[in-house]
């Protein structure tokens, strides 16, 4: 997704290139790919002249919402998800149990960050991406 944000607006990219820029094998590629483009994220065209595209701007795509589709919720345990939680085995009282709690405000953190985090400034240079990163975190300190 960040090869792509970093692409002129109207260019694309074939996979062969994307995985090879960013070191990766083309098979892992093409799936990822595939559920991106499932997903609404990208956009494809076969021939010459195709290749690969974001499917909007990268300033409308939300980095919380490309992690969801490849990797799940972004809860750090299945008891904390708001999607997809399940209870865990060896616990009797979910609503008072410590470790749940603890991990409900971990998510909901992580997802306070990535949900405000646009992939275009996430392929921005690492002191942006950091400075986009933390400057939630130090007005709520502040």
């Amino acid at each position: 997704m960040v090869d792509l944000a970093q692409l002129q607006p109207g260019e694309t990219a074939f996979i062969t290139e994307i995985a090879l820029r960013n070191n990766l094998p083309k098979k892992f590629l093409d799936t990822i790919m595939l559920e991106l483009r499932n997903a609404g994220f990208l956009r494809s065209k076969k021939g010459p002249g195709g290749g690969y595209a974001l499917a909007r701007p990268a300033s409308e795509i939300r980095v919380g919402q490309v992690i969801r589709t490849l990797d799940g919720p972004l809860a750090p345990i299945r008891c904390a998800s708001r999607t997809a939680y399940e209870m865990c085995d060896d616990c009797s009282d979910p609503e008072n149990c410590h470790v749940r709690r603890s991990m409900i405000v971990v998510r909901d953190a992580v997802a306070n960050i990535l949900d405000n985090m646009t992939l275009a400034q996430f392929a921005a240079s690492e002191k942006d991406a950091a400075d986009v990163v933390l400057a939630p975190l130090r007005s709520e300190a502040g």
